[in-house]
């Protein structure tokens, strides 16, 4: 009941949003907790479109939409207006694709499931370069302009980096309308901060956050195993929106 209705609408629609809601909300009854980040997001995406797709009626003969919005209402919370001037909202964009406009998409989305109208912070993970290059101001430009338009049409109030070395972080602070407000450094790869680096952020005010997020929190070939496993199975192949958010409410 439900899953060949769900297959259809998803081999037919242009655009998959899903949106798994609250990750602590799914993990609150399952006795074996993810090993990784990346298993945590699988694991949520799986169990948002098992029961999302249990819930698809069997009638569709109305028109298929080219957007399908994937999601669990009682995983979703928005915020209480009341408690928002007590909470800053931030957020970690994973692109998965070249699109940079994705970042715009990405934005809109949280601030309409969270229910605010603007993200306090918007941290950027690098996006995907092929294997035998190296990251680039010029490959991070386009990623980072349509930031700063998101922060001058008041959608943002900061942004910030991950995993820039000095160099590239210096680069990109000299050449950006709106400077990165933080960076984030991976433990994982050094075991204290780089001298040069916490130098250069303390004369220009960057906050150094450390992180230990995969590079890619979720491949391409996981996210069609997840479809593939409850919905697709063999009849078909449906490629992702193109970028991942993670979203993160902390008390002032």
């Amino acid at each position: 009941m439900g899953t060949d209705s769900a297959r259809t609408l998803l081999e037919r629609a242009a655009t998959l949003n899903l949106q798994t809601g609250n990750l602590l909300n799914w993990g609150c009854g399952r006795k074996k907790c993810p090993a990784t980040p990346s298993e945590e997001v699988r694991d949520c995406i799986q169990k948002t479109l098992t029961e999302w797709s249990s819930k698809i009626g069997q009638d569709l003969n109305q028109e298929i939409p080219e957007v399908l919005e994937c999601t669990v209402a009682q995983a979703v919370e928005k915020m209480n207006p009341d408690e928002r001037d007590e909470l800053k909202v931030s957020a970690k964009l994973f692109i998965v694709g070249s699109n940079s406009s994705s970042v715009r998409d990405a934005v809109d989305m949280a601030c309409s499931a969270l229910g605010v109208a603007q993200l306090d912070s918007v941290i950027i993970a690098p996006p995907p370069i092929e294997d035998g290059t190296s990251l680039s101001l010029e490959y991070l430009q386009p990623y980072w302009q349509e930031l700063e338009t998101l922060v001058q049409n008041k959608k943002i109030v900061a942004i910030g980096t991950s995993d820039l070395d000095k160099t590239l972080l210096e680069q990109l602070y000299v050449w950006a309308q709106v400077k990165p407000s933080s960076n984030q450094v991976n433990l994982a790869s050094c075991c204290v901060m780089p001298p040069d680096l916490t130098a250069f952020a303390k004369q220009f005010d960057i906050q150094l956050l450390t992180h230990n997020d995969p590079k890619e929190l979720l491949c391409e070939a996981s996210f069609q195993e997840v479809l593939q496993e409850i919905i697709v199975k063999s009849r078909g192949i449906i490629k992702s929106k193109g970028y991942i958010m993670q979203a993160k409410r902390n008390a002032s």
